[in-house]
């Protein structure tokens, strides 16, 4: 067992989720279908966040081959899965993002790119600007704090303007814009060891200083909870934070978040094609259960969409408060 599973087995003191939803009565945990194919075609990325789970950066090389997009595609395109949802580390730096945008795109379907934005400063990449517009990619761009100082802290230096810049550009081509069908989506995370505010408050609170410091417009924002995994699970544990967040964690536990979680309809494709719960659960080598397929070229609609949600610990972050998903909050504030 690996440090991280070890630290997220139940045996850091207090309830574990799985007997504190066993108390629930929610126990077992079964997905509901698949509305969503999440897909992590490649472990590299141009920046080496803090709070990244995924521990991306320049030095990874774990790409998803042309094969296993191909797979990903026969999968989507013969079962009602209405989303594409595409991540990383930064997916643009993967060769065959262009060619696979291009036949994900269907009538109906959403296909979604998670963007660090910062990438799109770099002129080798700039064309997925027009790109996405053409093909209609709805963009979900992190911005870790309208603050730029929270946002470097985060990021690194001279990343907060680059990703304005990018919001920038992509409102120049109707992203964020009324009217326009191009959605831009933000994503926040909080800085430190503690949970992120509401959602709502948060959105207005963000729309109201970026448009006012740089003029820039978004649809929506997306509060998600640090999830304690990889690179974030690292700092909890080197800076003396990890009991704690657990215990603020526990205490935040919200039934209601339980029934709506992102595993229950989603399912995550892994760069070498295993499949998983999500993408937490993804970077701790955590398969989707036994009774499942767990390789894409097996791909059974039926048994994945009713398989049991493997769970740990560090799923108590995707259920304090209000919920976190990719999608932001699960419930209302």
């Amino acid at each position: 067992m690996s440090r991280q599973m070890a630290l997220l087995s139940g045996n850091c003191g207090g309830e574990s989720f799985p007997s504190v939803i066993r108390e629930s009565g929610i126990c077992p945990l079964r997905a509901d279908g698949i509305e969503i194919l999440q897909i992590n075609v490649t472990r590299q990325c141009n920046l080496s966040c803090r709070h990244c789970h995924v521990e991306a950066g320049p030095d990874r090389n774990e790409r998803m081959d042309r094969k296993t997009l191909e797979l990903c595609l026969l999968a989507a395109d013969t079962h009602p899965i209405g989303t594409v949802d595409i991540t990383g580390g930064a997916p643009e730096l993967h060769p065959d993002l262009p060619w696979f945008l291009e036949q994900a795109v269907r009538p109906g379907r959403k296909v979604i790119v998670r963007s660090n934005l910062v990438i799109l400063q770099d002129l080798k990449y700039a064309f997925y600007l027009d790109l996405y517009a053409r093909l209609g990619i709805e963009v979900v761009g992190s911005v870790p704090d309208y603050r730029m100082d929270r946002a470097e802290r985060q990021r690194g230096k001279n990343t907060f303007l680059q990703a304005i810049a990018s919001i920038r550009e992509l409102n120049q081509r109707g992203y964020g814009m009324p009217g326009s069908g191009r959605i831009l989506s933000l994503v926040h995370n909080p800085s430190g060891a503690y949970l992120p505010a509401g959602q709502a408050s948060l959105e207005h609170e963000y729309r109201f200083r970026l448009r006012e410091a740089y003029g820039i417009e978004f649809n929506r924002l997306f509060c998600l909870t640090n999830c304690p995994v990889g690179r974030y699970l690292d700092y909890l544990v080197n800076s003396d934070n990890f009991d704690d967040y657990m215990s603020t964690l526990r205490h935040a536990f919200n039934p209601a978040a339980v029934q709506n979680v992102m595993c229950r309809t989603t399912l995550s494709v892994g760069w070498d094609g295993r499949l998983f719960d999500c993408d937490f659960n993804q970077m701790l080598d955590l398969s989707v259960n036994s009774g499942a397929p767990k390789h894409i070229r097996d791909f059974d609609f039926d048994k994945l969409a009713s398989r049991e949600i493997m769970i740990l610990d560090h799923c108590f972050a995707c259920t304090a408060g209000a919920g976190s998903s990719c999608q932001g909050e699960l419930t209302p504030a």
